[in-house]
């Protein structure tokens, strides 16, 4: 009779797109390591897909006035174009690892750039309001799943960088969030005073981040990647006559349930939170200036220095973030200077605009400490994609009400005093799910509880 003794591992498994020389995973097993050009592809993909993430949606809060009066809206249906962004990132988010399973992630988005593109070339010739809003989802679902998979792209390509990859991946997003806020107005008076040329140039730089992206379509990728059952390897040691024998079997672990976990939760509405400050700054903040008397293009340069702030801030943020145990207090740091923001906003929107615009501009990056935060709370790639998708759908969810909110009370009130003291008021409860979503835990060990 034989004695059966089992024993389960869990497997790492590196890029093996693009094969190169062998390297060990966290367990010894050597595995395939990528070849440096695809590396050094994945890295300009990166940089230039998030360039391309917020630029239709700075680009149009910077023309929000122009666009008005050109398809007739309402302050009201104003607030919901400026709330479409969060909600097609929460119903197309969700649906980013599943397609990355069937797809690869190198095809997805690819496929989220040609979407982009296509959006901001016909958006503004749509000559409806219907038809415009229509364009921005297209858009709009090409950010979404591009959102979710760039950190399980960083997870998967630079398992040991995640803290400076998301920095430079955050750092490229600021910079194109700055750039389209700046550089709009000037671009749109000198392409004649359209502003449907102002908002159809930025397809230009979509175009661009197609390509790198190209040679990565059939690029499917280690199954723990994106799939959120972890594949585990079985040794089965044999006794009897003769040498043991290992046997190796694959079967799948149950699935995380992510729900099961206060992290998770505690992410998705810092993420959410944060998500609807961020929105209702890239929507209404120019226009918040614009109607204390300051001029359309300073507006639109204090969005623009809102926005760059993130370019320096969001590659040092999650480089300090990945050193510390616990990012609870760097979530304060951002709060206070948050507070601050949105009361000088309320008490001296002109007299001191370049002071809040800055203020501002350093709350915004609790984007990419959240993004550094869903790294770090998961210890697998599978980990990584589901919380990803769930912080990010959920996070967005929340945050559909806010941006429409401010224009219902921005039209109803006739002024941004209600407007800003929600602003202010949301900022408590946004400091408060940060210190937990930084604790120092994984949702595998609390969804195991």
């Amino acid at each position: 009779m034989m004695d059966v003794m089992a024993s389960e591992e869990t497997r790492t498994v590196k890029p093996a797109t693009a094969r190169g020389s062998a390297t060990p995973t966290e367990e010894g097993t050597p595995v395939a390591a990528p070849r440096a050009w695809a590396v050094r592809l994945v890295v300009v993909g990166i940089v230039l897909s998030a360039l391309n993430l917020r630029p239709a949606i700075t680009s149009l809060g910077a023309l929000l006035e122009e666009v008005r009066d050109g398809l007739g809206m309402s302050g009201s249906m104003a607030g919901l174009l400026t709330s479409v962004p969060p909600l097609c990132f929460a119903v197309f988010g969700v649906m980013a690892p599943r397609l990355a399973r069937r797809f690869g992630t190198g095809a997805v988005v690819c496929a989220g750039m040609v979407a982009i593109t296509t959006g901001l070339l016909i958006r503004p010739y749509t000559g409806s309001t219907a038809g415009f809003l229509a364009a921005s989802a297209l858009t709009l679902m090409g950010i979404a799943v591009s959102n979710v998979l760039m950190p399980v792209i960083v997870k998967r390509w630079f398992p040991d960088r995640v803290g400076s990859m998301t920095g430079l991946y955050s750092m490229a997003l600021a910079l194109g969030t700055s750039a389209a806020a700046a550089v709009t107005v000037p671009v749109t008076e000198a392409l004649g005073g359209s502003w449907q040329s102002g908002l159809a140039v930025w397809a230009g730089l979509a175009a661009a981040a197609v390509l790198p992206w190209i040679p990565l379509v059939r690029d499917r990728g280690p199954v723990s990647s994106t799939e959120p059952k972890a594949v585990r390897s079985v040794h089965t040691r044999v006794k009897g006559a003769g040498p043991v024998r290992h046997v190796h079997a694959r079967v799948e672990a149950p699935v995380l349930r992510i729900t099961r976990s206060r992290t998770a939760w505690a992410l998705a509405v810092f993420f959410g939170l944060q998500a609807t400050a961020a929105y209702i700054t890239m929507g209404w903040m120019a226009q918040i200036f614009r109607d204390a008397g300051v001029p359309a293009g300073t507006a639109g340069l204090l969005l623009a220095v809102t926005m760059v702030m993130g370019v320096p801030l969001a590659f040092v943020i999650p480089r300090v973030a990945t050193r510390l145990p616990h990012q609870g207090p760097i979530v304060i740091a951002l709060g206070v200077c948050g507070l601050a923001g949105y009361a000088g906003l309320y008490l001296a929107p002109a007299a001191g605009a370049w002071a809040w615009a800055v203020l501002l501009g350093v709350s915004n990056c609790a984007f990419p400490l959240a993004l550094t935060m869903v790294g770090m709370r998961a210890r697998t790639g599978a980990g990584v994609a589901q919380l990803s998708a769930f912080a990010q759908s959920t996070g967005y969810l929340i945050s559909i009400p806010g941006p429409l909110l401010v224009g219902v009370l921005y039209q109803h009130s006739g002024g941004w005093g209600l407007p800003i003291a929600l602003m202010i008021g949301l900022m408590i409860p946004q400091m408060a799910v940060g210190v937990l979503a930084g604790r120092d835990r994984t949702v595998e060990e609390e969804a195991a509880r």
